[in-house]
């Protein structure tokens, strides 16, 4: 089913197919319920990451660096160890590493939001962050979403990488509710007096220049409540186990550091549970008001929890990415870097030798 161009002359035609798989059609129904809920959506501002696009990609492109930096200076250092490690650990010749170096360069000393490499497009790419809201407040994990069988909890065990494997397909098909929230969020666009002109006029610029929107794959991230709204602690993880696991580091470990109730050069293996033990003091009680919390975020799918002074909750995030005739949407003049460009890596010669800094010759 094709919806058809709504913007003469703008955005590309949507492909719709209704899911017929039960995992899918469970799925769509979690999505359906979900925006009947939804009293608005909650702007948290720009991410960042990097796509890459080959010669015979045609229209798609492939993320390399996941959209979760979030300022696009950020980015374009993942870009430049990126490629640095291809040069060290890749090359096959002298050509090669000097062609990935060369680029390596530029990214030290230059805001580089596009260039080519042995053939391939490296772009800066640009998303908005937004979750949805309800009477609620920000929305938590549905249920179809992907949930491990047995949760680990180990600290050492490795997460899931946000954007793994993404392909950026505009022509992909799409869900009826996936099509309805991508008709929906096609005019987003900053408005009001709290955001900088520059700030909102760069906004309704990409409505022109990139008219069509992408939904990335939803984010999940550690939340606080703050007043009425919600503050964001975390950065966005791929599945909500993974965003409950850095909550539980947060409970057991960092916040009774913060708050002074365990020493800040103490061994890295203490914490709540191993200090509260120890202590028979005020602190003591607080200790276990945390351990005690991360026995319950342990029991199954808890996306909420009090404790203490704090509401802490695991909110779904989404990311809208923009896209025009030739591609997804870049950092824009206004978004703001919050350091300069710089090197990153020791010097890495066209045969592969490293020159660490002090190295005589």
């Amino acid at each position: 089913m094709d919806l058809g161009d709504v913007r003469p002359g703008g955005v590309r035609p949507l492909v719709v197919r209704v899911p017929v798989e039960p995992v899918e059609a469970a799925v769509e129904a979690d999505a359906v319920d979900a925006a009947v809920q939804a009293g608005g959506v909650a702007v948290r501002g720009p991410l960042f990451g990097v796509a890459a696009q080959d010669e015979d990609d045609g229209q798609r492109w492939r993320v390399v660096v996941a959209v979760s930096a979030g300022c696009p200076q950020t980015a374009r250092d993942s870009l430049n160890s990126l490629l640095w490690f291809r040069a060290k650990d890749e090359a096959q010749d002298r050509a090669e590493r000097r062609a990935l170096l060369a680029a390596v360069a530029r990214l030290e000393s230059e805001r580089v939001d596009e260039l080519t490499v042995l053939g391939t497009r490296y772009r800066i790419v640009r998303a908005e962050e937004y979750a949805g809201l309800g009477a609620g407040g920000i929305e938590r994990p549905r249920p179809t979403d992907p949930e491990p069988v047995t949760p680990d909890w180990s600290p050492g065990t490795r997460d899931s990488e946000v954007d793994d494997g993404l392909i950026l397909d505009p022509d992909a098909p799409l869900t009826p509710a996936q099509a309805a929230e991508r008709l929906a969020l096609r005019s987003f666009a900053y408005t009001g007096s709290r955001f900088p002109d520059d700030v909102r006029s760069d906004s309704h610029r990409a409505l022109e220049t990139h008219p069509d929107v992408l939904l990335l794959p939803a984010t999940f991230t550690v939340v606080e409540q703050n007043g009425t709204g919600w503050r964001p602690i975390s950065c966005p993880h791929a599945s909500a186990h993974d965003a409950r696991k850095t909550l539980d580091f947060s409970l057991t470990w960092f916040e009774p550091r913060k708050r002074g109730l365990i020493p800040m050069d103490a061994d890295r293996h203490v914490d709540a549970r191993t200090q509260a033990a120890q202590n028979a003091d005020s602190a003591a009680a607080e200790l276990t008001a945390y351990a005690e919390a991360s026995d319950r975020l342990r029991t199954g799918r808890v996306d909420q929890l009090e404790v203490l002074d704090a509401v802490y909750r695991i909110g779904r995030t989404r990311r809208l990415l923009r896209w025009g005739p030739d591609g997804p949407e870049g950092p824009r003049p206004s978004d703001v870097n919050d350091h300069a460009p710089e090197r990153l890596h020791p010097v890495l010669d066209e045969d592969g030798n490293i020159h660490y800094e002090g190295d005589e010759g």
